[in-house]
């Protein structure tokens, strides 16, 4: 069991042996949403379980395989597309979870129960939930978790919930936003490194979607709007691929442009106590928008992906994000007026900071707990895994 003051097991919960847990996210050439949201929730694993043995299924095409923390197995692409691959990892682990994030196959779900793990499915987009709320899924899943807020992903439809209540499983979450934990230490850090104080900048974030197909280019977008914001003397802090001098970037600007602050990639922590302390955020409309809000912070949301367009128009709705398009003239615009417009700022934030969003590391992780002991006693013993 979890201790809610502490946020850490009980006697009883920490003499259990450490899980394993196995996480099977969507991974290739574009986007990483899903990796690192399954990075943050194995992070978090790792921590309330200490000595737990985490793996990750990964495509070999997407570029943060070299820098992944836990082990993995590599496939030429997306674990959707390799279901021997994945059978036989189940077959031979045999781990306790499986948590499958935008990703999967039935053939894929059907050999997790098999093994005995419970199975996790995590929906970002319509089709995905669609899929999870097929009857045969509803079956084979123990949880289903949306990964974004119901104002953004919508609330049970009639549908929806008549199937729950007719299959009895599986158990529906919403993880709202999955943020670490605030540090200061980290904080002064990398505001330091920046260059920045706390409030007094712009960060400027085109996110790992940006290479899409028909978002060409969008961090050159991202980066001229940056470039443009602090030539016009706006402390900005931007955090993505930097393009060399041809492009307006490149560390030794930084000598010639005191307000302009490029950091390249950041690890999640340092970009989230970024998010918290800027005064002004862009960002794309995927994942890295919700943190943005989750954070408290006034937003302009730029869509770059298909789906993302969507999300954006619901978060401009709700009041905590406004629209620009990708086109770095129409960015310094939206920038412009929200910089130049205190009490708009300050009522986008207000409403943000309101929204009152979910902690989807602790939702996920009272469910894995959940799960453990609702399978402890009840699995037969596995093998030593090999």
């Amino acid at each position: 069991m979890i201790d809610p003051a502490t946020n850490t097991p009980t006697a009883a919960g920490a003499a259990r042996p450490a899980p394993r847990i196995l996480f099977v996210p969507v991974s290739g050439i574009f986007g990483m949403g899903e990796y690192a949201r399954a990075l943050a929730i194995a992070g978090a694993a790792s921590r309330r379980w200490p000595g737990a043995a985490i793996h990750f299924m990964l495509s070999s095409a997407a570029p943060y395989t070299a820098d992944a923390p836990f082990p993995a197995t590599l496939l030429a692409s997306s674990p959707t597309f390799h279901s021997a691959a994945v059978i036989g990892l189940l077959e031979s682990w045999r781990p306790d979870v499986v948590i499958f994030d935008n990703a999967g196959r039935t053939a894929q779900l059907r050999a997790a129960r098999r093994s005995g793990a419970r199975v996790i499915y995590i929906s970002a987009r319509r089709r995905q939930r669609h899929k999870a709320f097929r009857w045969s899924w509803m079956q084979l899943l123990d949880e289903h978790w949306i990964a974004y807020p119901q104002f953004i992903a919508g609330a049970l439809s009639f549908l929806e919930r008549l199937k729950l209540r007719m299959a009895g499983r599986p158990t529906v979450r919403y993880l709202d936003v999955i943020l670490p934990r605030p540090d200061p230490v980290r904080c002064g850090a990398i505001l330091s490194r920046a260059g920045c104080g706390a409030g007094t900048f712009a960060l400027v974030v085109p996110g790992g979607g940006s290479g899409h197909p028909g978002a060409d280019r969008a961090a050159t977008q991202f980066m001229r709007a940056a470039r443009a914001l602090a030539a016009r003397g706006t402390a900005t802090v931007y955090v993505g691929p930097v393009a060399g001098e041809g492009e307006g970037g490149g560390d030794g600007a930084a000598v010639h442009e005191p307000n302009w602050h490029p950091l390249g990639p950041l690890p999640q922590p340092d970009l989230v106590e970024l998010m918290r302390s800027a005064r002004l955020i862009v960002a794309n409309g995927g994942s890295t928008l919700l943190q943005a809000i989750g954070c408290g912070n006034a937003c302009i949301a730029v869509p770059i992906a298909k789906d993302q367009f969507e999300r954006t128009r619901r978060c401009v709705a709700a009041g905590v994000a406004v629209a620009a398009p990708l086109e770095a003239t129409g960015i310094v615009q939206a920038a412009d007026r929200l910089l130049s417009n205190e009490p708009q700022r300050a009522a986008l934030a207000g409403r943000a900071a309101h929204l009152n969003l979910a902690d989807g590391l602790e939702v996920s992780m009272l469910a894995l707990e959940h799960l453990l002991e609702s399978a402890q006693g009840r699995a037969e013993p596995k093998p030593p895994a090999s």
